[in-house]
């Protein structure tokens, strides 16, 4: 791959990684700087009723899941632009094959070319359904 290319997959990593730090700012904003009465925007004196407080835990739990699929994105992404440095990138980790332009323009922190992905996925579907 040439620096030209290089330098368009760099710009559109950084990008994204961009957009997902801001994402998690406001996510952990939004979630998890207010206590229960905040978020809930009740804020009179008078205990806050067992559903109310239910719910506002699922809306914790379910951002703290959202945040930490950002932050694996974001490995991946720094994974990404480590193997730019290391002159690697777009070599499949697991055969070493090219991975597709096309692949790398859609998921530009693919580590992994088409086949490969399929061949994990499908191992990983096997587990789940063995557990």
């Amino acid at each position: 791959m040439d620096k030209q290319e290089l330098k368009k997959y760099r710009e559109k990593l950084l990008k994204i990684k961009e957009i997902i730090q801001g994402d998690i700012r406001q996510l952990e904003k939004d979630s998890f700087s207010k206590t229960q009465k905040e978020a809930s925007g009740d804020l009179s004196s008078h205990t806050l009723h067992m559903a109310d407080m239910a719910s506002d835990s699922y809306e914790r739990d379910f951002a703290f899941d959202l945040v930490s699929n950002e932050q694996e994105l974001m490995y991946k992404i720094s994974e990404a632009l480590r193997r730019i440095d290391e002159d690697k990138f777009g070599k499949c980790l697991a055969c070493g094959k090219k991975i597709s332009k096309a692949r790398l323009n859609v998921v530009p922190y693919a580590g992994l070319c088409v086949p490969c992905k399929q061949k994990q996925e499908k191992e990983e579907g096997g587990k789940e359904n063995n557990q």
